[in-house]
């Protein structure tokens, strides 16, 4: 009996980075090792003065998103603690308003730790953006550079999704530098 080819589904990935003046959208297509960026942006808020209205200007890109690129999973990055409450409960709104939008549409929502997804990308955690950022250009191949870390750091967040495969966010592997991160990963440096 002759035995079928593997078929593979593609799967779409959509990739949020929050945030209440500036919001990165990423969207990749993922079949197996084979990534490709299908779309990336930034809705910037900052010229609007009304909180509300920035989360409505959120919920309804994401919606747009959503429905443009029919993703199967949204990723998106949790809110950092830092000292500013207010900042955080403004990025908690802006993400809890991302996060709205794809239930709406019955997307699956994951969410990662800014350190997971750093690490993901670049075998380090504290890794700063500009350097997920360079690792990114050299994995996905991005042809010109954005103009704004927001549009790599959703597009970050879509990777380190797709990287997780099925295991649950936050759970995974912890490196103990970079040569063991790129043993596990070499195909991260051969593109």
């Amino acid at each position: 009996m002759p035995m079928k080819p593997e078929v593979t589904e593609e799967k779409i990935i959509l990739g949020i980075d929050p945030g209440t003046n500036n919001m990165g959208v990423g969207v990749i297509a993922c079949r197996k090792e084979n990534i490709r960026v299908v779309a990336m942006d930034v809705l910037k808020l900052e010229k609007l003065s009304d909180h509300a209205l920035k989360l409505e200007r959120i919920f309804n890109t994401v919606l747009r998103s959503i429905d443009a690129f029919h993703p199967d999973e949204l990723a998106i990055e949790s809110p950092f603690y830092g000292k500013n409450v207010q900042s955080m409960l403004k990025l908690g709104r802006a993400q809890g308003v991302a996060i709205a939008a794809a239930l709406h549409r019955k997307i699956p929502v994951f969410e990662y730790s800014p350190r997971k997804i750093k690490q993901s990308i670049t075998g380090k955690g504290g890794a700063s953006k500009e350097q997920v950022a360079s690792m990114l250009y050299r994995i996905l191949q991005i042809e010109g550079v954005p103009d704004n870390l927001d549009i790599t750091d959703a597009l970050a967040v879509a990777l380190c999704h797709h990287y997780q495969g099925d295991r649950s966010a936050g759970s995974g592997k912890a490196y103990s530098g970079w040569k063991a991160f790129l043993s596990k990963h070499p195909e991260r440096l051969s593109r």
